[in-house]
């Protein structure tokens, strides 16, 4: 029996699974049915969104912009990123989306590392190229492009690149992910294969993260629809599901259901549309916020450059288990040599799968990266993973120094890169310190110059212009010099041992709050 139920690890058609193809077949079957429904209300049909994606693959073709050529997108959640990722596929081209938070030296080197020569920018974010030298040839266009007269009908691959997807580097710059059109359906459908033509799933993560991506790829492929948001909102989200009709969502991670949980018990608590949804990690809080609620639960693991390769059963009650390989995985626990470590032992989660082009080819422009990654013919996936004997696999921690911060992961590299740059600071270390709500706060070593020094308050009003919100550390702690090894790496294993020391200043309790910036309201 295939693993989880509803998924097939075989190769499926182009139709099935190359966006362009899925919307032409749709578009044929049912053309009155609703796949979008926008923030602001409105909607498009799957009829509507063919043609609107053909639409903007001839502007865009109108542009030169060719089969395979990337195109990087600078917009928040809406109807606009929608078209310009579909119109982007549907040309053939590669769909190369950039974190809305991005600013400085990070979003300089995206834009050099796609190669792009046309950058699609929102209105209230262009002001930040003004900040960086743009790479040379780049095209720099505020509204989406709309055209007639579609000519390339050529087929495209499954195992064609579809999109370019960032992720916080740790060892070096961020890495763009390179994923397939066979890549982002796997994840699609063995994330959300459960649902039907019926549901309705609320989408609140950025389309410039998997997890945006594969959720809008998943409602695709069961012909269903979609509720696109900007964003998740803790104070709004019942109210969204319910005037959505949402019976799903593209799950609440982390401390996303911990900040729903801390509302007070109603009597109409399971008077909601939800049926089943993704939540991590699985425990007793997290168990009984899906039974207050009323709808079932599933969870797993899933990183950028794979897809989805553990699933647990449906309402698995294993705490903190992220369930067993999926069917047409192979997973491996090993030493620093590659050697598999014993059951029970910690060990990295390493991974391949029998299916071709299901996870990623590599990283964009980066070979040696891309080699490092798939040594010995595994996916090195950097995460350390512990097995029981019942073949439960369980999370343990990053072997990488990424930072886990509401969400996103955090390069502790960039944060020390842009603390060091403030005159008056010598050197630094950003680790991850425990947050209540589960995941992790930055907290920030940082060395004076000798005969210098420099305020907390001062050195976040200079970080703040320079950094996306969620990288600005919470926590400061002045140290006359980071601890380091006979080789002169930095200790921060010591570091997070101390953790927050009591000379450590707080930003929040200071009463620096830093929020997402919005965009669409």
């Amino acid at each position: 029996m295939p693993h989880p139920p509803w998924f097939d690890p075989a190769m499926p058609a182009r139709e099935d699974c190359v966006l362009r193809h899925m919307l032409d077949a749709a578009a044929a079957a049912f053309p009155e049915r609703v796949l979008a429904r926008f923030e602001d209300g409105s909607t498009w049909t799957y009829g509507e969104a063919r043609d609107i994606a053909r639409q903007t693959a001839a502007g865009l073709a109108a542009l030169g912009v060719g089969r395979g050529e990337m195109v990087s997108v600078w917009l928040p959640n809406g109807a606009a990123a929608i078209r310009a990722w579909f119109g982007i596929n549907y040309l053939g081209a590669v769909f190369a989306p950039i974190n809305t938070a991005y600013r400085g030296r990070l979003l300089a080197h995206v834009l050099e590392n796609t190669g792009a020569k046309l950058l699609i920018v929102h209105d209230a974010l262009a002001g930040r190229l003004d900040e960086i030298a743009l790479p040379a040839g780049l095209r720099v266009v505020r509204e989406v492009p709309s055209g007639a007269g579609f000519a390339d009908e050529a087929p495209l691959e499954p195992w064609d690149i579809q999109s370019v997807i960032y992720t916080s580097g740790t060892t070096g710059p961020s890495k763009g992910v390179l994923q397939t059109y066979l890549q982002s359906w796997t994840t699609g459908r063995c994330s959300y294969g459960y649902i039907g033509p019926g549901d309705r799933m609320l989408v609140n993560l950025p389309l410039f993260h998997v997890g945006g991506t594969s959720s809008v790829h998943g409602v695709l492929a069961a012909g269903a629809s979609f509720a696109l948001f900007e964003s998740f909102s803790t104070a709004r989200f019942w109210e969204d599901i319910r005037e959505t009709g949402s019976t799903t969502t593209c799950g609440l991670i982390g401390a996303m259901a911990e900040f729903l949980m801390k509302a007070p018990p109603c009597a109409d608590d399971a008077d909601n549309p939800l049926r089943m949804l993704t939540m991590a990690p699985i425990n007793r809080a997290t168990i009984g916020f899906a039974k207050r609620f009323g709808f079932d639960w599933l969870t797993g693991f899933n990183m950028t450059e794979v897809s989805v390769p553990l699933v647990a059963p449906v309402n698995s009650t294993v705490e903190y288990g992220c369930g067993r390989p999926r069917s047409g995985i192979e997973a491996r626990l090993v030493d620093g040599n590659d050697i598999e470590v014993p059951t029970g032992a910690v060990g990295e989660l390493i991974l391949r799968s029998d299916l071709p082009w299901a996870m990623t080819p590599g990283y964009l422009n980066m070979p040696d990266a891309t080699a490092r990654a798939w040594r010995n013919g595994w996916f090195h996936t950097g995460d350390a993973f512990r097995k029981d004997a019942d073949g439960n696999y369980y999370f343990v921690d990053r072997l990488k120094d990424t930072i886990r911060r509401r969400g996103e992961n955090v390069s502790s590299l960039e944060v020390e890169f842009e603390v060091a740059s403030h005159p008056a600071v010598q050197e630094a270390a950003a680790v991850g310190v425990p947050s209540p709500h589960g995941e992790e706060e930055i907290l920030v070593a940082v060395a004076a110059r000798p005969g210098m020094t420099v305020t907390p308050e001062e050195l976040i009003a200079y970080l703040r212009p320079r950094m996306a919100h969620f990288m600005v550390p919470r926590f400061i702690r002045p140290i006359a010099a980071l601890p380091k090894t006979p080789t002169n790496k930095v200790r921060k294993a010591l570091l997070r041992e101390d953790g927050i020391t009591p000379d450590t200043w707080d930003r929040e309790a200071a009463g620096i709050v830093l929020r997402k910036e919005r965009f669409n309201r």
